[in-house]
């Protein structure tokens, strides 16, 4: 995401699985440019097991970025249309937890429009702001989550792209890249620390997404255009397993 050129690899390369006829959805968060902004505006920032905590103040700082960026990525993929929760409500959320602020978790996904879309040959690109479902406002929601929750409404695979080669069975060891992992690996390896940061919602999301009805779920590496074919493939990155 912070590399231009790696970016716009990635861009046509899911457009190029379009022609395919693979009707990919994309979904995207903006850790890096979020933290630039909220830095460059003097706001505080943290994170509570890899999700931001977002404040009233950091809540229009975040949702700015991530428009703007939904809007480049689309331009870059091509025949897509960046969308928020604002746009007919396709996200939809709640709070969770008061300790995290303007923080939602997903509780619908309008379905008919993405289908719509993807009859169209048209490319969605979602960002990770969700209509608050009391119908005030937007709620921030952790861009993991919504991958697997729109995967798990569309009844298809998840691929979370990444910076490393996938779930790590020593996180100090880049080359110890697990295979596959189950709910059971996932849950010790949370307690034991060897899952941390913001590979927890990732795992956690990949999960609800199977869950949820995805047929499957990878994470992969997102800095090499070819691993996302790779991925799809079973060829690359960590398949979550249910048990």
């Amino acid at each position: 995401m912070t590399d231009a050129n790696i970016r716009k690899e990635v861009a046509l390369e899911i457009r190029a699985l379009a022609n395919e006829g693979l009707q990919p959805v994309v979904v995207h968060g903006g850790g890096p440019f979020i933290k630039a902004a909220l830095d460059k505006a003097g706001l505080e920032h943290s994170f509570v097991r890899g999700l931001r905590v977002t404040t009233a103040e950091s809540l229009p700082v975040i949702e700015h970025v991530l428009t703007m960026l939904n809007k480049e990525l689309a331009q870059e993929i091509g025949n897509a249309i960046g969308l928020t929760g604002r746009d007919a409500g396709v996200l939809r959320a709640k709070t969770f937890d008061e300790s995290l602020g303007f923080v939602g978790e997903i509780t619908g996904i309008n379905k008919q429009l993405l289908s719509a879309l993807l009859v169209a040959n048209i490319i969605p690109v979602l960002a990770c702001v969700a209509e608050n479902e009391t119908g005030h406002g937007v709620l921030n929601v952790n861009a993991d989550e919504v991958a697997g929750a729109v995967a798990g409404a569309l009844e298809t695979p998840v691929v979370f792209l990444t910076d490393i080669a996938g779930v790590l069975d020593n996180p100090s060891d880049k080359t110890s890249l697990l295979r596959e992992l189950s709910s059971s690996d996932i849950e010790t390896r949370i307690a034991d620390g060897r899952i941390s940061g913001g590979m927890i919602p990732k795992v956690e999301s990949a999960l609800a997404a199977l869950e949820q009805g995805a047929s499957y779920a990878v994470i992969a590496d997102g800095r090499d255009a070819a691993t996302l074919r790779e991925a799809i493939a079973g060829r690359a990155g960590t398949r979550i397993k249910k048990s």
